[in-house]
């Protein structure tokens, strides 16, 4: 579709709605898929007098495919107080400015957190334009019943004993963990999870919405491993999900359940139980309790049955 056919549908679907002026809206942007960029984004980013941009050099093609050329603004870490304060001078005077992050929404792990304080600080607006979000899109996939409750985790440290800590803390956590991780740290981060929470389920997400995405869920101490089969999952831009507390607990009660019920078919209660303790890890009077209801309902089932 032409670009101009494009500003058209989007002036149509969005344009009904009031954009006031001396306003800063945060537009979010695709995190790969540019077809993931919204109609309300695209009539926002025509309509404005200026854009404020993390990279000018990286927001510029994306504005070319959509025909819109406006004065770009460079806002980025190392800048983004004194670029606020260009920004609220074009404010003051009456104009509506876009800012947009590479990718995603900016102020989630992106510049823009500071200038959306900066200017609300000055008594303007600032409106959100939302869109794409990697962590919520990898959450969306990751299937833990568990997570109505999540927490935003981000980049966890680097390196040394604040990386150990705080992988600590993320296992600690009962609800879902949402963390971001670059390539040439996924390995150690597999190697973290692994040890820090090995019976959390975590899901993979790799390359959101690009060619060669992929989603895997499985258990953290079996990331590693999963990891070391293929050196193309190691490459791209991850977002792991470590599943809710709750969501273990399901899925270590359904693995102890598959272990007790092969055992019970063979082995009396008392070593069957010996044995899925060794096997598991689990404690052994929980799962002496587990395997009474579940030797009861084998007993029962054998009985409606008409097994001797």
């Amino acid at each position: 579709m032409k670009a101009s056919l494009v500003l058209q549908a989007a002036a149509e679907a969005a344009g009904g709605q009031q954009y006031p002026r001396g306003a800063l809206y945060v537009v979010a942007t695709p995190i790969g898929n540019l077809a993931d960029l919204t109609l309300r984004a695209i009539h926002v980013l025509a309509l404005v007098d200026a854009i404020a941009c993390e990279d000018t050099r990286h927001s510029a093609p994306l504005l070319r495919q959509f025909g819109i050329d406006k004065p770009l603004v460079a806002l980025h870490e190392h800048n983004e107080r004194q670029a606020a304060g260009q920004v609220l001078e074009r404010l003051a005077r009456g104009e509506r400015v876009a800012y947009v992050s590479d990718a995603g929404t900016p102020g989630v792990s992106d510049p823009g957190a500071e200038l959306v304080r900066t200017v609300r600080s000055a008594g303007q607006r600032a409106i959100p334009i939302p869109g794409a979000s990697s962590a919520l899109a990898a959450l969306s996939v990751a299937g833990d019943p568990g997570a109505e409750q999540f927490a935003f985790v981000g980049f966890l440290p680097a390196r040394g004993p604040a990386r150990a800590q705080a992988a600590r803390q993320l296992a600690a956590a009962s609800a879902a963990q949402i963390v971001f991780e670059a390539p040439h740290r996924i390995v150690s981060l597999a190697a973290l999870l692994a040890q820090v929470c090995p019976e959390r389920s975590v899901s993979v997400a790799r390359e959101l919405t690009k060619q060669f995405e992929s989603v895997e869920t499985l258990r953290a101490a079996d990331f590693p491993a999963w990891l070391g089969a293929d050196p193309n999952r190691a490459r791209g831009e991850f977002v792991v999900v470590v599943h809710s507390q709750a969501q273990a607990t399901d899925d270590a009660t359904a693995t102890h359940d598959r272990v007790l019920r092969a055992l019970l078919r063979e082995l009396p209660l008392k070593q069957a139980v010996g044995l899925a303790a060794e096997l598991t890890g689990a404690p052994r009077n929980a799962l002496y309790t587990r395997a009474l209801a579940l030797k009861q309902g084998v007993d029962a089932g054998a009985a409606e049955a008409g097994e001797p």
